[in-house]
């Protein structure tokens, strides 16, 4: 299931960056530009020691399991607004799916001591 988890988040991380200033676009470009900003930027900054190579600022494991969290829900309330049925509804099996496949690495980063950073 490990192997499942990073493809899995991946493909519902692209489907929030689309989905997402999809959504928003007919309401303001400013804010469809600055959710992309959000969903991108800031798992590319904040990551957690050990989870990830590089670290550019570093959080606790929950700011990181929150990050996903936000992806998730980026993901499904985006793709519900912006797209047909059969897509929304699909993208809620993916998130289901990586919620499952994540469980493991979650608990490692919960479980994890406390960083000065934190």
């Amino acid at each position: 299931m490990n192997r499942l988890a990073a493809p899995l988040r991946f493909l519902t991380e692209l489907i929030a960056w689309v989905a997402a200033p999809w959504a928003l676009a007919p309401h303001s470009i400013l804010l469809a530009v600055l959710a992309d900003l959000l969903l991108i930027g800031l798992p590319t900054v904040l990551a957690t020691p050990g989870d990830k190579e590089q670290v550019l600022v570093a959080v606790p494991g929950w700011a990181t399991v929150g990050l996903v969290l936000l992806q998730l829900t980026a993901a499904v309330v985006a793709t519900w607004c912006a797209w047909p049925t059969w897509a929304a509804v699909l993208t809620c099996g993916l998130a289901a799916a990586c919620l499952v496949t994540e469980r493991p690495r979650w608990r490692r980063l919960l479980a994890a001591p406390r960083s000065r950073a934190a």
